[in-house]
């Protein structure tokens, strides 16, 4: 070998070209198989369509049938019936006498008025001492209402001795004492009693 010689021109150009057309033809294939591989693999476009919602129209139901209501029964009143009863037989009528007929309840009852009972003790009303001393007298009328049981129950001044004072003293007294009650047909019985009583000073005629 001859390590000294330059290669030649021709040849060292003819590598390179054959080299860059290698590489072009590489480049053109490759470039041309991927784009057709890129097409194939796209897909189609999708075509889109707006459908719109067509709402069923359903009839409505028929309406119920209408119901009827018999009309109401026609009263027609019973026959008045009258059956005539022969009138029944008179009764017999018995007079019954008693053996001890009661005795007879007068018509006119005949009351017992109350009065003071004598057995007990009736104090005599006091003098007042500003009565006396002032000269007050006079003639007071009382009314008590006597119960059944002799007690005073109310009592009033029927008539003044001119000085309230006196009155007063006369009717506290009287309302203490005792009395007989009244009666009616032996009954005892509330009735109203009057009593007047006469205050007099003492020593004075």
């Amino acid at each position: 070998m001859e390590f000294g010689r330059r290669p030649e021109p021709g040849r060292r150009l003819a590598g390179i070209g054959f080299v860059v057309l290698f590489h072009v033809a590489l480049i053109y294939a490759l470039v041309s198989g991927l784009a057709r591989k890129a097409i194939e693999v796209l897909p189609a476009p999708i075509e889109t369509k707006i459908l719109q919602e067509i709402k069923s129209q359903e009839a409505p139901p028929p309406p119920p049938p209408p119901t009827f209501e018999p009309p109401p029964p026609t009263f027609v009143p019973p026959p008045e019936i009258v059956i005539q009863q022969p009138p029944p037989p008179p009764a017999a009528v018995t007079t019954v006498v008693p053996k001890n007929p009661p005795a007879a309840v007068p018509k006119n009852p005949s009351p017992v008025a109350p009065v003071i009972n004598a057995r007990r003790s009736c104090r005599e009303p006091e003098y007042p001492p500003s009565s006396q001393r002032l000269g007050e007298k006079g003639t007071v009328t009382l009314a008590f209402l006597i119960g059944i049981d002799g007690k005073v129950a109310e009592s009033r001044v029927e008539g003044t001795s001119g000085f309230p004072r006196l009155d007063e003293a006369a009717r506290a007294a009287l309302s203490r004492c005792k009395f007989v009650p009244g009666t009616v047909n032996g009954v005892a019985t509330p009735a109203w009693a009057k009593i007047k009583y006469v205050w007099k000073i003492p020593g004075s005629n």
